[in-house]
């Protein structure tokens, strides 16, 4: 029985080590390089995992990012991974000791909103790469050809325990463009920077943003009816050009459809290859949101700042909606008055999925301490979450958002090894982090000066305070 597992095992591996066939066509002839969006390979990441040895983080408290807490817990990582987490583990032989003891290991944290990279320090106009405000429809543009891999955002986020991030374009466009997730690595390239195997994001955004820039230039949208009118005639025009593909790869007649890259992106969206991240302050434009992708047979991963989403929670619950959002922002303008701090709280009561994310250079550093002061007014309005909960709003409810769940954001055996060393409890306000890992790397040690990243950008430029 064992010889025929094997066997068998061996087959399978054999299955899986040959390449995935193409898409099948009744003449099978493949169509010239970059012109089947099935087969364009995009831009790969890169990323290599730096070296690493055995590490046991030993005597901390560890927050596991599964809803646990365990007092004097050990950690052990080997070969880029968790290997074991508990109280009491023995150490292998050949580990190097980090003593955690009076201090708490948490998941490296996951910002799921950044522009780090696609407005780069210093914020001059030549760093203005962000948002392509040229037509509300810009779903070819992708993050990832904005991004300067040298911003030294990324540093100062690494330094606050950042491990990972989803660079977003910007919410100017009924559909602004690719998102790209990254890992948080010095890198040359943003392909050296790339989280292998990360769905891409579709960034589409609501209300008063692109019916402002539009509106100013005379042309739809104007109101959040051209809004909506805007984001349906696109899925109408995606829908068709899938069908089209579909068809031509079905029956090999013919000239098959000229590429789109406006409509690879949405049509990715419609197939479930793509990932819909939505800016939404109000809690009405969501639920018409969640219409409209129920018209178009699409799903919506996650509503971006969402800071009424405390008023639908239980339908988001049932949506598997996860809610971006913060706790202290809000007032700036007309749709984001009714913002409040209890809001990642009220989306956890309900049983939905909570994130706490920047969309800023500055806050992404403080990503703990904002979770912190939700999970405070939560506990202030009688809702009881503990700690060990609230962990996952920046660690494994991210993950979750941007489809990398099943790798990172909690520390159990098998996940990368992307760990955060803090100084003290990290909803404290004085909590550091003093150790980051990366798949089982250290990329950041407080006490070890080699670690820390200066930059010249970071001094600014001159001309930098005029306006754009």
């Amino acid at each position: 029985m064992r010889h025929a597992t094997i066997l068998a095992a061996l087959a399978l591996a054999g299955c899986a080590a040959k390449p995935a066939p193409g898409p099948v066509t009744a003449s099978s002839k493949p169509l010239p390089a970059g012109l089947d969006p099935s087969r364009d390979p995009g831009f790969p990441s890169r990323y290599v995992a730096r070296p690493q040895t055995p590490v046991a983080l030993v005597g901390a408290t560890v927050l596991t990012g599964t809803g646990v807490e365990i007092t004097a817990g050990t950690v052990l990582v080997r070969e880029g991974r968790i290997e074991a987490v508990g109280a009491g583990l023995l150490v292998p032989a050949g580990y190097t000791k980090v003593d955690a003891r009076g201090r708490w290991v948490t998941p490296g944290v996951i910002d799921a909103h950044s522009h780090l990279g696609v407005y780069a320090h210093p914020g001059v106009p030549a760093n203005d790469d962000g948002n392509e405000l040229t037509d509300p429809n810009t779903a070819q543009v992708w993050a990832e050809h904005s991004v300067w891999p040298q911003d030294p955002g990324f540093d100062t986020a690494r330094e606050a325990g950042v491990t990972a991030m989803q660079i977003l374009p910007g919410s100017g466009n009924l559909f602004g463009g690719r998102s790209v997730t990254l890992k948080n690595v010095p890198a040359d390239t943003v392909q050296g920077m790339k989280f292998p195997g990360a769905p891409y994001g579709l960034k589409m955004a609501c209300g008063e943003n692109p019916k402002r820039v539009y509106g100013a230039k005379g042309r739809a949208p104007s109101t959040r009816m051209g809004n909506v009118a805007g984001y349906r005639a696109a899925w109408i025009n995606a829908a068709d050009y899938a069908r089209k593909w579909d068809k031509w790869r079905a029956e090999g007649k013919g000239d098959p459809p000229k590429r789109d890259l406006q409509l690879d992106t949405l049509a990715g969206v419609l197939k479930g290859e793509i990932l819909v991240q939505n800016h939404c302050y109000r809690a009405d434009e969501m639920a018409i949101m969640i219409d409209i992708a129920r018209e178009f047979g699409y799903k919506i991963t996650a509503f971006h700042h969402a800071t009424e989403a405390y008023k639908i929670a239980p339908l988001l619950a049932r949506e598997g909606i996860c809610v971006a959002t913060w706790a202290n922002w809000w007032g700036y303008k007309m749709e984001v008055y009714d913002a409040i701090e209890e809001n990642a709280a009220m989306i956890e009561r309900a049983g939905g999925c909570a994130v706490i994310h920047s969309d800023d250079g500055t806050l992404i550093q403080h990503l703990n301490q904002e979770a912190a002061v939700a999970l405070s007014a939560g506990r202030r309005a009688g809702i009881r979450i503990s700690e060990a909960e609230a962990v996952k709003w920046f660690t494994a409810n991210p993950a979750k958002m941007l489809g990398i769940a099943d790798r990172t954001g909690s520390i159990e055996p098998g996940k990368a090894a992307d760990l955060v060393l803090w100084s003290a409890n990290p909803f404290s306000i004085y909590a550091l982090a003093d150790r980051v890992w990366i798949d089982g790397a250290t990329v950041y040690d407080r006490k070890d000066p080699t670690y820390r990243r200066h930059s010249d950008f970071l001094l600014g430029q001159p001309g930098q305070e005029l306006p754009r």
